[in-house]
């Protein structure tokens, strides 16, 4: 995982973004040396949270449960964070993908996609659970790319609200869904089998 040094400061690429070469793409992902995950996102760098709430732990732990008990879909594969998913969004000048993210969870269904470095490929369901130092990121420019690279569905979850707001990609845009609170039978647009009470999950 991409770890930052604080006390090797020329090494900050936070603040030192390479402007020479339209910022960052994977192949300069792969060779950082941080100290907290970042995410890579159309070649700017984003520190993550450095540790998640409890709440959002048991909140994504809830989810990976309750999904992977309830999801049977053939050669589709769970995930939940961190998991590097590499999208194809492209520096075209340094001909390498320039979007690294770790959604909280994320269901991929094509096994080509699927190497030991992360997914190389748009997920087919992903799932991120707001946090105050995220919520802009995840409402705003992880939107944009998940939407751009063709994720088919993109579940938001609003752990004080109790709320999950969903959307689904159509003609390559995302058309919002309904939003779920937490008395509601949650249920996915894509895999008609998935669905399940929200009471499990906001407990």
């Amino acid at each position: 995982m991409p770890y930052l040094h604080l006390m090797e400061p020329e090494k900050n690429l936070l603040s030192e973004p390479d402007l020479e070469y339209n910022l960052h793409t994977y192949a300069d992902y792969l060779n950082f040396t941080f100290e907290y995950m970042v995410e890579l996102i159309r070649g700017k760098i984003f520190k993550m949270t450095p540790a998640p709430s409890p709440g959002h732990q048991i909140i994504a732990g809830n989810l990976h449960y309750i999904i992977r008990k309830n999801f049977s879909q053939k050669n589709c594969q769970l995930f939940i964070a961190p998991v590097d998913v590499i999208l194809p969004i492209y520096n075209e000048k340094r001909d390498s993908p320039n979007t690294v993210v770790q959604p909280d969870l994320c269901i991929i269904c094509d096994p080509a996609k699927i190497q030991e470095a992360g997914c190389f490929g748009a997920p087919d369901l992903i799932i991120e659970i707001l946090s105050p130092h995220t919520s802009k990121k995840d409402l705003t420019k992880k939107y944009e790319v998940y939407e751009e690279s063709g994720v088919r569905e993109y579940w938001i979850v609003f752990p004080k609200e109790e709320i999950v707001q969903t959307y689904v990609l159509v003609n390559s845009k995302f058309n919002r869904g309904e939003a779920f609170v937490k008395s509601d039978q949650i249920n996915s647009d894509i895999f008609p089998n998935l669905t399940f009470s929200l009471d499990d999950i906001f407990t």
